[in-house]
Parts: C-alpha cells; sequence; structure tokens
C-alpha cells in the first residue's frame, strides 16, 4: 500500500478537493439536499418499529421521554458534528477529524480504528432498516415466508446500490423526492391518530412512572435513551459528504442542527398520536400487530385496512430511503483513509465518470447484507448492541476529546460555527453516551457487549501495528503531522480564502 497515489487522485494527506470532475469528488448538494440526506437516514422504520420498544423500556406512555432524551443527546452530539465538519469538510467525516485531532501523539492509529469500526457499524445499521422493511411487508403479505423475505431484502439491498451506483447530482434529486415521500408518510400517520386521538389513553400514566428515587425508572430511562438516539441517529449524514457539500461552513451546522428539530417534532407527534389511538399495553404483546406494525395498527384502527395498505407502502419507502441516505455516506467513509494511506489502497478509487468510491459503496452492500441475513436467522439486536458500544469508544467519546483537542492544538483553525456555550454540549452529550455504553451490559447479561467491544478495539490496535510496520508510520517511524485544513482555509492574508465566500452566521441551537 505504499508508493505514489494514483494519477487521478489527490496527494496524500491534502484536503478533499472543492471539485472539478477531473480532481475529485464534486460540490452539488445544497442545504436542502443536505438536510434532505439527513432526515431521510433519521426517519426510516426506526421509530415504527421502536416505538413499542420505547414503550416496554419505561412501561407506560411516559415513553414519550425518551424520544425527547434522544433529542437532546443528539442536539449535543450534532454541536459537535458542527464545529468539526464546518471547520474540516472533508469526504469521511470522523475520519477527518480524527485525523487532525489526534496525529500528534498517536499518529494515524485513531483514524485507523475508526475506520476499522465504520466498515461494519453503519452497514450493519443499515441491514436493520432493511430488517424492519421486510417486517412491515409482512402486514401486507402475512403468508410470506421466511425465504421469500430474505430473497426480497437482498433484493432491496441491490436496489439500492444500483440507485447509488451514479453521479451525486442525480443522487441528490433521488434523495430529495424520498424526503418528500417520508414527511408523507410519517405525516399520514400523525394525521390519522390525530382524527382519533383520546388524551386519557395518551397521558394517563403508571403511579410510578416519574419515581425518581427508584432504579426502574433510571433502567428504563438508560433503555429509552439507547433506543432514542439509535432513532436520531443520521444527523451526521450529510457531514460524511463534506467534500460534496456547497458552502459547506454555513450549509453543514445548518443541515445538523434543523434536521434534528426537525425530526422531534415529528417523532413526539408520532409518539403521542399513537399512544392516543392504541393501548399501549397491545404494543408489549408479543402476540399483537401493534407490537410488530404499530403504525399500520393504527392506520387500520383509525381509517380502516385499505388505508392502513396504502400508508404501508409509503412507509416501506421511507425505510427504503433511510437505507439509500446511510449508505449514501458510509461509502465515503474508507474513501479518504485510503488516499491518506490509511486504508487498503483500492478504497481511494472513484468512478472514472461519476465520481463516487466504488469498492466503499460494493463493501457497504455486501456487508449490508450479511448483517440482513443474521438478523433474519440469528439475534441481531445483540450484534448491534456489541457494535454500537464499539462506536461508542471509536466514534463518540474519541469525537468529543478530538474537538477539545483541536481547539488547543489549532487555535487558529478557520471556524464557520463555534459551539455555544462550549464545553457545555460536549459534556451533555459525553455523559449521554456513557450512560448508553454503561446500560448496554445491563441490557445484555451473560453478552458482556462492553468486553466484547474492548477486545474489538484491541483486535484493531494489532491490525494497526502490523500495518504500521509494513507502512513503517508511527510507532515504526517518524510521525507525520499535516495540519491541511489549518493551511487551506486561510488566504493571502491569512483570513478566509478568496474562493468560498465568508459563511453567515449559524443560528445558535
Amino acid at each position: 500500500m505504499s508508493g505514489a497515489p494514483p494519477a487521478d487522485r489527490p496527494p496524500p494527506n491534502s484536503p478533499s478537493p472543492k471539485g472539478s470532475p477531473e480532481g475529485g469528488f464534486v460540490r452539488r448538494v445544497g442545504p436542502f439536499q443536505a438536510t434532505a440526506i439527513n432526515m431521510s437516514q433519521m426517519c426510516g422504520i426506526g421509530p415504527f418499529v421502536t416505538i413499542p420498544l420505547m414503550v416496554a423500556a419505561f412501561g407506560g406512555p411516559q415513553a414519550v421521554t425518551g424520544f425527547v432524551a434522544g433529542a437532546l443527546l443528539a442536539l449535543a452530539d450534532g454541536l459537535v458534528w458542527a464545529e468539526l465538519s464546518a471547520a474540516m469538510p472533508g469526504s469521511g467525516g470522523s475520519y477527518v477529524y480524527l485525523r487532525q485531532a489526534f496525529q500528534y501523539r498517536t499518529g494515524r492509529l485513531m483514524p485507523f480504528l475508526f475506520v476499522w469500526t465504520a466498515m461494519l457499524f453503519i452497514p450493519i445499521g443499515m441491514s436493520t432498516g432493511i430488517v424492519g422493511f421486510v417486517q412491515y411487508l409482512g402486514y401486507l403479505a402475512p403468508d410470506m415466508g421466511r425465504t421469500t423475505g430474505d430473497l426480497i431484502g437482498l433484493g432491496v439491498i441491490a436496489l439500492v446500490i444500483a440507485l447509488l451506483w451514479r453521479g451525486i447530482e442525480h443522487i441528490a434529486r433521488i434523495t430529495a423526492v424520498m424526503w418528500v415521500v417520508m414527511i408523507v408518510s410519517v405525516g399520514l400517520v400523525i394525521l390519522a391518530s390525530l382524527t382519533h386521538f383520546d388524551a386519557d389513553m395518551a397521558f394517563t400514566y403508571p403511579s410510578d412512572a416519574f419515581e425518581l428515587t427508584s432504579n426502574h425508572f433510571w433502567i428504563g430511562f438508560a433503555g429509552g435513551l439507547t433506543i432514542g438516539i439509535y432513532d436520531y441517529l443520521g444527523y451526521n449524514t450529510a457531514a460524511y459528504m463534506g467534500a460534496e457539500i456547497k458552502n459547506p461552513g454555513r450549509t453543514l451546522p445548518r443541515a445538523i442542527v434543523f434536521s434534528i428539530l426537525g425530526i422531534m417534532t415529528i417523532y413526539l407527534l408520532l409518539q403521542i398520536g399513537t399512544l392516543g389511538v392504541i393501548d399501549w399495553h397491545r404494543m408489549t404483546d408479543p402476540g399483537d400487530i401493534a407490537s410488530t406494525s404499530v403504525a399500520s395498527a393504527v392506520l387500520e384502527e383509525t381509517w380502516g385496512k385499505g388505508p392502513a395498505n396504502v400508508i404501508t407502502v409509503l412507509i416501506l419507502v421511507t425505510a427504503f430511503a433511510s437505507v439509500f441516505a446511510g449508505l449514501l455516506g458510509g461509502s465515503r467513509v474508507p474513501y479518504d483513509a485510503a488516499r491518506d494511506r490509511v486504508f487498503f489502497r483500492p478504497y481511494a478509487r472513484l468512478h472514472p465518470r461519476h465520481r463516487f468510491p466504488t469498492l466503499g459503496l460494493a463493501t457497504m452492500g455486501v456487508v449490508t447484507s450479511a448483517g440482513f441475513l443474521l438478523g433474519r436467522h440469528t439475534d441481531l439486536a445483540t450484534l448491534i448492541q456489541l457494535l454500537t458500544a464499539v462506536m461508542v469508544l471509536v466514534q463518540a467519546l474519541a469525537q468529543i476529546l478530538a474537538l477539545t483537542v483541536l481547539r488547543r492544538r489549532q487555535p487558529n483553525l478557520r471556524r464557520p460555527y463555534r459551539m455555544w456555550l462550549y464545553p457545555l454540549p460536549s459534556l451533555i452529550a459525553l455523559a449521554g453516551w456513557l450512560v448508553i455504553y454503561g446500560y448496554a451490559d445491563k441490557n445484555s447479561p451473560g453478552r458482556h457487549p462492553i468486553e466484547w467491544s474492548l477486545a474489538w478495539v484491541a483486535l484493531g490496535c494489532v491490525a494497526f501495528l502490523v500495518w504500521a510496520r509494513r507502512e513503517k508510520v508511527w510507532p515504526f517511524g517518524p510521525r507525520e503531522i499535516s495540519e491541511e485544513y489549518l493551511a487551506a482555509e486561510e488566504g493571502p492574508g491569512g483570513g478566509p480564502a478568496p474562493d468560498e465566500p465568508e459563511p453567515e452566521p449559524v443560528p445558535r441551537a
């Protein structure tokens, strides 16, 4: 993996190009498309399958607390993403930020570990969307067998990859259309619930619902927070495509904040509306359709079987859009790492015409397929718990630390957005992620997800040492310090580069 990069690629350790077709990615994704990409990824099949899980975690309609807590954690962590992505709008998202922050002491270790884990946790997360897709399809085809469901799920993944196998300008239009379908589908479910809303059903809580001195409440809260943040994940999708975003210093922070606030509003209306139509006890009964297809149950209860079938189709499109957006952003992760010689060289290749990372997209498709089959035939929930624990260590916690490190190491880095009330949002995000990480063992007795996550990171460290020895980089060679974003974002007088206008102030969240 040593040697010069291919002739049509940017040199290693250079910032992602602003984009002519000859050099690399092209900046063609605007503010609306970036927000739509985030929201499509966030609001996929998730809330439609996790509302019953949230109710079970809290033991009643006070489950709405979980979506509020998840939104607060997403917003706090989103402000971390907002500052980092605006300052370093390169392809790969967290990879770029970790590479810049930790190069001073550990060389390329942290970005290597991130890519090591991201190639698993991103597509495995997408596979849960396909599992949910097939689950809701079962409402329309109750006699569908397991083998038929498997083949349909694999076919859906193949269709996603085929649609992504094209230029980003076409993908942006496709994403915008699917975003509209997502808004229509959740809007109709909300509307249906409001037309038959029973306030007593939605707001009558068990007597011990908010007993803060009870361990039961805090265990339920931790479970609800875990489910909640799972439903909000995706607010960072556009940041992975930083090299393809128009005016990223202004667009990315807005896309992150606006998508979280928009999805929070949708989730609260959806959760409260559903609880006002379906008795929460039904959602915890494995034999009741409300426990597996709660949105379809709401439509059937309010508007009848025919409308329920139609809107279930829209929900399937929403699930498809989420997987589409997730693989779109995730496939960009290994590209920047490979271009910097921190991952396998073939991942640095772009399609000669459409300029997207071919091998990254293909690999994500294969792993998503494998994860889908695992979820259908084994316990995918346990696998996701393990991989989520790894994600917390290598991405969430490391990225919060990276923000602080970069403020100290690169104080002159141009930051179009600076976190409001720093470091308070970072501390809130840190506390939230630690709660989720600690809850992993509580929720998986006998499976030890924390131990497995630590083992996976340790295995990644061993793999890094093998790779570093071959490449003769730290710790087997000198550290390579490259502050390319610090240099690239300065014009002749030390101000903003002349080819990008000064961003407008970003709304404080």
